[in-house]
């Protein structure tokens, strides 16, 4: 298939394709007589995993080493294993700073509740204080 009909499947432009190929993710296809590139109907599944990878959190770097992973690593997946404790620890501590916001922004809106005489906006404060400097 093209590269457009990849990309369009994918939901990627068609310089993200480029990138991937520069990068090593994704192997420059085959020509057709007429110059265009021919991508297997793999390539669909590659690129669905990689930007899949990369919504959980996953850089390009490591997505590459998943694929290499993938096509021939370790038989024990120890590299595979110390590479998703890394991406578990990142995630437990991103999920820590969210609880700590969503606990902020309800207090917040409980102090919006109050009488208007016993409001302490801290969010109001602050804008308050940095457009009066």
């Amino acid at each position: 298939m093209r590269s457009r009909e990849l990309a369009r499947q994918v939901g990627v432009n068609t310089e993200t394709l480029r990138y991937y190929e520069r990068r090593g993710l994704l192997r420059e296809p085959p020509r057709t007589d007429g110059g265009y590139r021919d991508y297997p109907s793999a390539a669909v599944d590659l690129l669905r995993f990689i930007k899949r990878a990369q919504q959980l959190g996953f850089t390009l770097d490591e997505v590459e080493e998943l694929i290499r992973l993938d096509a021939g690593g370790p038989d024990n997946c120890d590299s595979a294993r110390a590479l998703a404790e890394i991406r578990r620890a990142d995630l437990e501590s991103r999920i820590a700073d969210l609880l700590r916001m969503r606990d902020s922004l309800s207090e917040l809106i409980a102090t919006c509740e109050r009488p208007r005489d016993d409001r302490s906006c801290p969010l109001l404060d602050a804008i308050e204080h940095r457009s009066i400097q």
